[in-house]
């Protein structure tokens, strides 16, 4: 559904796809909290609430990205690292809620928080940038961007990332019963998950930071996080932990804190290369095909992990698959422009990041207001 939302939010903008995705994204929350099946809720976590958080997702970082120039990747960790910490608070407060509440009295709770991204999406202001098409495309293969495959560069990015998918989202299923597995009590577990989460969101920040100087092209960047990520994830697999229900775990503590850094340091630049890869008019199509293809890798990566643990009795050969995964990916990486050392001279850092190829001035943008038919300029952004 990614590259659906890119598609809508290309025809009618990204306010009135969000605020539509918010509503469904909570109507999936409460319709399945009067669930009386198991296929009830596979249609309204899964169907429902899915395709609203898909409406939402890519419209809302790819305008971020069209907001911002000079700190466009900083931008975009910012907003991310809101993921990293409801990793750290949506857990014990789901635990509160269903102790409270149940798990029905919970999901009705859960609905009426998602729908506050309804009017967050009502926030989102249209712009208009030089390069945006005169009009919206038409077709469907040019409405769901999929011309942008025939780009070299796109490709190469589409096919490591796909790969990197693969592996990402093991940790945030298994890392728990890993440590679990490994000896350690509740407490120590859940806080294995914490310090990867804090670690992750710090990393969003400081990576964003990093990249927006412009000390190092963005594809080189992003090839050494994601093959840090991989790493990671083989620490964690092969680290050995000697617990008990009292223990803390430091070496796995330490692997899950360096596997959190690393990827962090990851998730803004998959976001943040796009505009040098496809230009600012591409982005937000482009914003939707990358959740698509990350999604096609998560459908497989847990349920791997799981075939894997009920075949060997641990986790240990699932972290180190799902890391080499992200590892594969990683060096497909290398195949993008900038990735590689060259002889060439390095850009200056002191201009902007790109709107069409790798570094361009800020350009000026155009503040469209639905009640005002004159586009006020603005240089600011």
């Amino acid at each position: 559904m990614g590259p659906v939302g890119s598609a809508l939010s290309t025809r009618w903008g990204a306010r009135p796809v969000v605020m539509v995705g918010g509503i469904l994204t909570s109507l999936g929350f409460i319709f399945s909290a009067f669930a009386g099946s198991l296929l009830h809720l596979y249609l309204g976590l899964g169907v429902l609430a899915g395709s609203g958080w898909a409406l939402v997702f890519a419209p809302a970082v790819g305008t971020l990205s069209r907001y911002f120039s000079r700190r466009r990747v900083l931008a975009v960790g910012l907003a991310l690292t809101g993921s990293g910490a409801s990793s750290l608070l949506l857990a014990p407060a789901l635990q509160l809620l269903l102790h409270t509440f149940g798990w029905r009295g919970a999901l009705l709770l859960l609905g009426a928080i998602t729908l506050h991204l309804t009017p967050c999406g009502a926030l989102l202001r249209p712009l208009a940038l030089p390069g945006d098409p005169p009009a919206a495309p038409h077709g469907p293969l040019a409405a769901l961007g999929l011309g942008l495959f025939a780009r070299r560069s796109f490709l190469v990015f589409a096919l490591g990332t796909a790969m990197v998918g693969g592996g990402y989202f093991v940790p945030y299923v298994h890392l728990a019963p890993h440590a679990l597995d490994q000896g350690l009590g509740g407490y120590g577990a859940a806080l294995v998950v914490a310090v990867a989460a804090v670690a992750d969101a710090g990393a969003r920040l400081v990576c964003g930071w990093l990249a927006d100087q412009g000390w190092v092209p963005l594809t080189r960047l992003l090839a050494v996080f994601g093959a840090l990520t991989g790493l990671g994830l083989l620490a964690v697999g092969l680290v050995p932990v000697v617990g008990n229900e009292e223990a803390w775990g430091g070496s796995l503590l330490a692997t899950a804190g360096a596997y959190g850094l690393s990827t962090g340091g990851y998730t803004p630049l998959v976001f943040g290369v796009l505009p040098g890869l496809v230009g600012i008019e591409g982005v937000v199509q482009a914003t939707g095909l990358v959740m698509m293809l990350m999604s096609l890798g998560g459908l497989l990566g847990p349920p791997l992990s799981g075939f894997l643990r009920d075949e060997t009795g641990d986790f240990t050969t699932s972290f180190l698959v799902c890391g080499s995964l992200v590892l594969s990916g990683s060096f497909i990486y290398l195949g993008l422009p900038g990735a590689m050392p060259s002889c060439h001279p390095a850009w200056s850092p002191a201009t902007a990041p790109p709107e069409r190829g790798e570094l361009l001035p800020i350009p000026q943008v155009a503040l469209l207001s639905p009640g005002n038919p004159h586009s006020t300029l603005d240089t600011a952004c």
